[in-house]
């Protein structure tokens, strides 16, 4: 029927918007920083008030974030709605696409760079990590980077130590 084709047109136009839109902020996105524009289209805007107040005296850092946010405030008004982190879905370097949403990488996380992405990649990809003693042992990161991704729930539900404790079976 006539809906159908319509129905079916849409749908392969919406997962050709929300391709582009990965791509962009995968290859585009010099600044992008997940705690601000992936926490939802309230936070976003209020940070991008901010930089448009102080347009003019923007740091080179603040105007390439100002670009990446623009980009994200179109993905929201197109609603296209943004997964968070995943220690298991997301990709060290790469935004992937997660039924129709969009899913960020370890690196859009502010402080975290290429190397630290895809060994958090490789070893997710491996198995879970035990406690977060282990996640820091293969991964090679520091306890800092370690309490940051527990901050924002990546780690969520991960034991501390490998330690099992004899109070823990009771």
């Amino acid at each position: 029927s006539i809906v159908s084709i319509v129905f079916n047109m849409l749908m392969v136009a919406f997962k050709l918007v929300v391709s582009f839109i990965t791509n962009s902020v995968s290859i585009r996105a010099d600044a992008f920083n997940y705690e601000k524009m992936c926490q939802g289209p309230q936070v976003l805007h209020s940070y991008l008030d901010d930089l448009r107040r102080r347009k003019d005296s923007l740091s080179p850092k603040e105007q390439a974030e100002l670009k990446d946010m623009r980009i994200v405030e179109e993905m929201y008004a197109r609603g296209i709605e943004m997964l968070p982190v995943d220690l298991y879905h997301s990709k060290g370097t790469v935004f992937s696409i997660e039924d129709g949403k969009l899913r960020p990488c370890f690196t859009s996380i502010d402080g975290l760079g290429e190397s630290v992405g895809r060994q958090i990649e490789e070893e997710a990809s491996k198995g879970r990590f035990l406690s977060k003693e282990d996640f820091r042992n293969r991964c090679k990161v520091g306890k800092s980077t370690c309490d940051m991704l527990e901050s924002m729930g990546v780690l969520k539900g991960i034991p501390e130590s490998d330690q099992i404790s004899l109070f823990d079976t009771f």
